[in-house]
């Protein structure tokens, strides 16, 4: 029974992190500043890209690929200018630069939350 709780515990943490979304206002986004290929590293060297298309108002399409492995959804840009496709956060930090957090699994777990930065088409 420990071992369920903790598991419980472990991925309410590692996903409800990332998944602060209650009482965000979405608002129509500049297209110009989100659509494109963001492409970056994570600490130990592991490339990512986060493709995202087809912005219209505040709702997008978006692909998030690493490690051989690719998730794709129709996502919601928040005011702030974030979204998440599955367990990854994306964040505008400027134009042009973004950051990018996922939860990595280990052995099916929750493990880790990676933080990197993306250059927008590059």
């Amino acid at each position: 029974m420990a071992d369920l709780l903790q598991i419980i515990s472990s991925n309410y943490v590692a996903v409800g992190s990332l998944s602060a979304s209650a009482g965000k206002k979405y608002v129509p986004v500049d297209p110009a500043l989100f659509e494109g290929t963001w492409r970056g590293k994570y600490a130990d060297g592991k490339a990512f890209a986060v493709q995202v298309s087809n912005v219209q108002g505040f709702r997008a399409t978006a692909k998030y690929e690493a490690g051989g492995a690719a998730k794709y959804q129709n996502v919601l840009i928040a005011s702030d200018g974030t979204f998440r496709v599955g367990d990854t956060k994306f964040a505008l930090t400027k134009p042009g630069t973004a950051e990018i957090k996922t939860v990595m699994m280990q052995n099916g777990q929750p493990s880790t939350i990676e933080t990197a930065y993306a250059k927008q088409n590059g």
